[in-house]
Formats: C-alpha cells, structure tokens, sequence
C-alpha cells in the first residue's frame, strides 16, 4: 500500500459515517451525521427511517471526511465498508456507496464485520497485544471474543437473550427516560443513593454467556408492584440496583476469562462501553490484576467509520479482498480472516 490511507464507510444502523484512516491506527477525519433525533420520539430506531437517512447524507459524509483530511481519491489505497451484521437497508447504503467509489476510482473493496470494528476502535488509541480479551457491549451484541492473533476471533461468552444495551433501552422506556435510555440510566445511577436490589444472573457455573432478559423482567416486576401498591418509586434507585447488577456480571465473568486464558490485555467495545460505572469497574478490577486494560474514548465506543478502517487494515495485509457482488449481510457472524 502506497500511502495506508483507506476510506472507511459505516452505515450499519442509525449513523452515517466515513473516515479516512492511515495504517490502521491513525485517524486523519471521521465524520458522523447521527439520526437519534429522528429516532427520538419513536423511543427506538425505525429501519425505514434510518435507511432513508443514510441516502441522503451518505455522499455528503464521504465528501466531507475527504475534505477535512485534504485527501484526493488517488491517494487513497482502498475502501472499507461495513458488510455486516446491521439493519439490511442501512447496510445496503453504505455498501453501495463503497462499491461505487471503488468501481469509479479503480480502488479494492474490503467488508469489515461490525463487530471487528468495534473491536479495533482500541487499536486507534493504543496497539493491541496479543492474546487478548475483548469484552464487546453494545445495544445489539454482547460477547467476550478471545484474539490470538489479528484476525483471529473465537467468541467464549454471548447473550442468550437481550443484550446489556437493549436490556438498558427497556428499563429506560420503563422509567419513561428519554431515547437513547442508556445513557440516562448511567446518569440516574450514579445520583441514586441507595440501590434496589436486583438478582445477578450466572447461569451455569462455568458458562462465560450472558443473560439479561431475567433482570430487565425483574425491574418491570418491581415497578409494577409498586404502581399497585400505589408507591412512587426512585428512578435513581432503580437505575442503580440495575447498573450495579449488569455492571458485576460484565466484570466477574471478563476477570475470570481473561485469567484462565492468561491474556496480555483486556479491552472494552462497542456502545455500552461508553458507560461510566463499566468503565470504572473493569479498570478498577484489572488495575489490582495486573493486566493492561483499555478502552476507546467515547466517541469512538459508538458507531463511527474510523474502527471500520482500522479493522480493514489487517484484513488488507492479510491479502483479504471483496468484490463489487458484496451484499448485506444483517446476520453476518464473527469469524476469523486468518
């Protein structure tokens, strides 16, 4: 590659986005044009709404990301996109997008799974060593995916029900918090005084997966009793008894993991990363382990096209490629490109 520059495009859900990025670590511009106030007053993402969306600000974007980073076509060494998993219209704008500005500037074409970008999105602030722990939190995804090597993913722990975000997005609505719920949960919690207790979910005893269909049910359960009794009850409370209980599940099954598979590093990824309790307790935790942990800063835990480059750049020393045939791919599995 003669200069390491590839345009990353991001289209996967409800941001649009495209970044230009130099070998794989180093961000030159990353634009996102968000949709959450579009998604608002609906308490969720619409596909349809989402998809016309990204039609109309997906060329914008890229035009913009090449602009901010003074950075014609012909400097550019090839084109990442996300192939996958995601919204299949989404998906399918950003894909098109990408295999247009392929085609017209004679460039590769690489797709990147979601989850490897997010994933990556670390290597933008640090290198990543191996092996590796990755635990990846996210409104739709949450798994421990342990790396050998680049491009190596073996996924040990998934959700079996709802994800740690979708679980926060119900309790929000529960509450009646504003969209996006997560957020405003992570807020409410560290204002509660108090925490009302709710049950953590281990599943079986040497299980890495995930369940939190059975907590979000409890907080439902709770506030309808108390509506019944005709009890007000504290949001902060709630939202603090349900954070300490994801947040200790998330933790003690990350530690174990990353203990018996003696990693390197354990990093964090994906939207639910952002959130502050996590953060706070994954570094406390790993801080008196002594194993390195990291994780993005913010506005790289959230959807953007700067962790698809960086995720493309091995993909691309490694000799993988994509074709102007690339489709969507909403059910897209995590599997190794090595």
């Amino acid at each position: 590659m003669k200069n390491g520059l590839i345009l990353a495009i991001e289209s996967s859900c409800d941001e649009t986005a495209a970044a230009i990025i130099r070998n794989g670590h180093e961000i030159i511009s990353n634009v996102v044009a968000s949709q959450i106030e579009s998604h608002k007053r609906f308490g969720g993402v619409v596909p349809e709404i989402a998809s016309r969306h990204h039609v109309e600000q997906i060329t914008m974007v890229i035009e913009e990301a090449l602009a901010q980073a003074k950075i014609k076509p012909e400097h550019l060494d090839a084109v990442a996109v996300t192939e996958g998993p995601g919204l299949v219209g989404a998906l399918l704008i950003g894909i098109n997008a990408a295999k247009a500005f392929a085609f017209a500037n004679n460039l590769p074409i690489v797709g990147v799974h979601h989850i490897a970008g997010h994933i990556y999105a670390n290597a933008l602030v640090q290198p990543m060593e191996f092996p590796l722990l990755a635990l990846v939190v996210s409104g739709g995804h949450t798994e421990l995916v342990y790396m050998k090597e680049h491009g190596s993913f073996e996924v040990i722990g998934e959700t079996r029900d709802d994800a740690a975000g979708e679980a926060y997005d119900k309790v929000a609505r529960v509450l009646n918090l504003p969209y996006p719920g997560g957020p405003r949960i992570d807020q409410l919690a560290h204002e509660g005084e108090e925490a009302v207790p709710f049950p953590r979910v281990w599943l079986e005893e040497d299980s890495y997966d995930f369940s939190f269909s059975g907590l979000k049910s409890a907080v439902i359960n709770y506030k309808h009793n108390m509506d019944q009794r005709g009890e007000d009850i504290s949001p902060a409370a709630v939202a603090k008894g349900f954070q300490e209980s994801v947040v200790e599940v998330l933790t003690a099954k990350t530690l174990r993991a990353a203990r018996q598979y003696r990693v390197k590093q354990v990093i964090a990824a994906g939207g639910v990363a952002a959130n502050k309790g996590l953060r706070a307790s994954l570094e406390d935790v790993f801080s008196k382990e002594g194993i390195p942990f990291f994780v993005p800063p913010l506005k790289l835990c959230t959807d953007n096209a700067a962790m698809i480059g960086a995720a493309a750049m091995p993909m691309l020393e490694a000799g993988v490629r994509g074709n102007l045939t690339m489709n969507g791919r909403p059910g897209m599995e995590l599997k190794s490109w090595v």
